[in-house]
């Protein structure tokens, strides 16, 4: 966009926007694809005969021998055809100026691949036929037959984001020799336990729900189109799902005997064999390629897969390089802007461009290439609050040391215990027709500045329970997973719980970048986790709550990076609702997935804070005492 003003003089300035600047870098980058790359699409062959369609980007200059990155989704590899280029390359410009060799894979049953599709397919240990695939062995006959079939210096690496973060773990099992490298980013790692679909047995429901109306859908032969979307009738996400009632009605109104995989979710409610065989972590064995995980602080899907991915190689492949990078982000955000800001949130630079530039780039380049230092620090990790990278030998900090914050009576949040002084408990009573929202914000879906949102809206209500310390003297760095301890006890017979540590900024702050609201008071939101109250013994097996008896419920909430600076608050609210972010808990003990309108009934909660029942969160401390 060009817009002319008038000097003085009466001569036009032509000032460049934002906007045209990108646009014309989009240009560029088009330009510079169609020009330096020969496109050939391909259909490789698999071990049980099955062929997966193949978008191969090769450099023109053929003077010497390329290395490979592959990555390979079931979001499609369009467009279609071999005149038809991609606007810009995976992972970026920056490989693609370089040289490389580009491998864009369409999944078993997606799109222009033959085959049946499955979700997070799971892992074959033993393979006794042909017919025995998964996703690993997929990724390793399609990199065996590039390096047979395809020119090229005869290495490979293998990334993606999300569902292409799952497949790239998956092709580090029982890896080709050709893959030297890979890059999981945001990657699917338990579906259950902490990533898209559920958080400590809660469904995410607004994620879940919007993601399968549309994905979830079949198709019955090879297309290049997608599936027709769901349009909500409403642009209030909130309404909608409140409308729709329990979840059983999704089944009935929306998914119409359609959607197979939401078919197997209503089916296993609990963390069953088929949620078990979904899971990667257990598989992350005898891992060769060298592993960099990316993920983001503020991702709404896959944070718990990129912290676990990470954590789980290290723990299992101790001679196996594995690094970890974790930005300001959200979903993918790395990829997709500078990463200089979510929400209301500026974290001071564009941190997404550093990524790219000075991490993600370097390290493709030296282990495809031999270009480079090769130096990596084992952990790349941003602090919010402060706004600065770090570079450490281990994540979490291996100085960092545990301290307990704890609730006490009046809302006050210390690093002090409760004593003879403290009231029992605080109660709130919990209605399932009036849940907590996850945000303040009118919107159809998720939007992933939520994880940064400012908190007061939900500070204002009676169903949430808020505790907050005096102004901090000086900064408090936290650095490493949390542990919430909650002494609860409940009128119904099952309930969630939800926790959510909070950044509270001084009444006279003042943004250093233009936002719409005023962060003077803001609640920041840094992390917030759910559990749901019948798996507090165990994911397997559920336990109903025995009315008005004391029950402990424990569980860890990912990790976090967060400085909360002198004349800050630190702040805990708990609540039983985060809706619709999460599904609803009827209070009563039932097969929520099949519960009906009866089953919903109001409870009074209490959370205890006691010399006895002393409800705190973990968390760990980095940095001066």
């Amino acid at each position: 966009m060009i817009h002319r003003l008038r000097c003085a003089g009466g001569i036009a300035l032509l000032l460049l926007t934002p906007l045209y600047v990108a646009l014309s870098a989009d240009a560029e980058d088009s330009a510079f694809v169609r020009a330096h790359y020969r496109k050939q699409e391909v259909r490789i062959p698999m071990r049980d005969g099955t062929k997966l369609f193949t978008a191969l980007y090769m450099p023109r200059d053929t003077s010497q021998a390329y290395p490979i990155i592959l990555m390979r989704t079931p979001y499609s590899v369009g467009p279609y055809g071999e005149e038809e280029y991609r606007t810009s390359m995976y992972p970026s410009m920056l490989e693609a100026r370089e040289g490389f060799i580009f491998a864009y894979q369409d999944v078993r049953g997606r799109f222009m691949s033959e085959g049946e599709f499955v979700d997070v397919r799971p892992y074959q240990p033993v393979k006794q036929t042909p017919q025995d695939v998964d996703e690993s062995s997929d990724t390793y006959d399609t990199v065996d037959w590039l390096v047979k079939n395809v020119r090229s210096s005869g290495k490979v690496a293998i990334t993606g984001i999300s569902y292409p973060g799952f497949y790239s773990t998956m092709g580090i099992i029982d890896a080709h020799p050709a893959m030297v490298a890979a890059s999981p980013q945001a990657p699917i790692a338990d579906w259950f336990l902490g990533d898209d679909d559920h958080h400590h047995g809660a469904m995410f429901l607004a994620e879940t729900f919007g993601f399968f109306v549309n994905f979830g859908r079949p198709r019955p032969q090879p297309t290049t189109r997608y599936a027709g979307s769901f349009r909500m009738p409403t642009p209030d996400a909130y309404a909608f799902y409140l409308q729709m009632g329990p979840l059983a009605n999704a089944e009935k109104l929306y998914m119409k005997d359609s959607v197979a995989y939401w078919k197997n979710l209503m089916a296993h409610p609990n963390y069953d064999a088929f949620w078990q065989a979904r899971a990667v972590l257990p598989h992350l064995k005898n891992i060769r390629p060298v592993v960099m995980t990316v993920g983001g602080w503020f991702d709404k899907e896959d944070l718990y897969g990129a912290l676990n991915t990470y954590k789980t190689i290290e723990k299992n492949n101790p001679r196996t390089m594995n690094i970890l990078v974790m930005g300001p982000w959200a979903h993918g955000q790395w990829n997709r802007d500078d990463g200089e800001r979510l929400g209301d949130i500026g974290f001071g630079e564009k941190t997404a461009v550093w990524f790219r530039e000075h991490v993600q780039f370097p390290f493709f380049n030296y282990f495809l290439k031999g270009k480079g230092n090769g130096t990596f620090a084992e952990a790349t990790v941003f602090e919010t609050g402060t706004n600065r990278w770090h570079q450490l030998p281990a994540w979490p900090p291996q100085d960092a040391r545990d301290q307990e914050l704890y609730l006490r009576s009046n809302g006050d949040l210390t690093f002090a215990p409760p004593d003879s002084t403290d009231e029992p408990f605080t109660s709130f009573e919990s209605d399932p027709a009036k849940p907590v929202p996850y945000t303040s914000d009118i919107t159809p879906s998720v939007r992933p500045a939520y994880m940064v949102e400012d908190q007061r809206f939900a500070a204002t209500r009676p169903d949430v329970l808020v505790f907050q310390s005096a102004p901090l003297a000086g900064s408090v760095t936290l650095a490493g997973p949390l542990k919430a301890t909650l002494y609860v006890s409940t009128t119904g017979t099952d309930a969630d719980w939800v926790v959510k540590l909070i950044d509270v900024f001084p009444d006279d702050t003042t943004s250093e970048m233009k936002t719409s609201r005023p962060l003077g008071g803001y609640q920041m939101l840094v992390r917030g986790d759910v559990f749901r109250g019948r798996f507090r013994k165990s994911f397997k097996t559920p336990e109903p709550f025995i009315p008005g008896r004391v029950t402990e419920v424990t569980y860890t909430l990912p990790d976090v990076f967060h400085t909360f600076k002198p004349r800050h608050r630190m702040m805990i609210q708990v609540q039983s609702s985060w809706f619709p972010l999460v599904d609803r808990n009827p209070q009563t003990f039932v097969n929520i997935l099949e519960a009906q309108r009866r089953d919903f009934v109001r409870a009074e909660h209490r959370v205890y804070h006691s010399a006895r029942y002393p409800s705190s969160l973990r968390v760990l401390v980095w940095g001066r005492p």
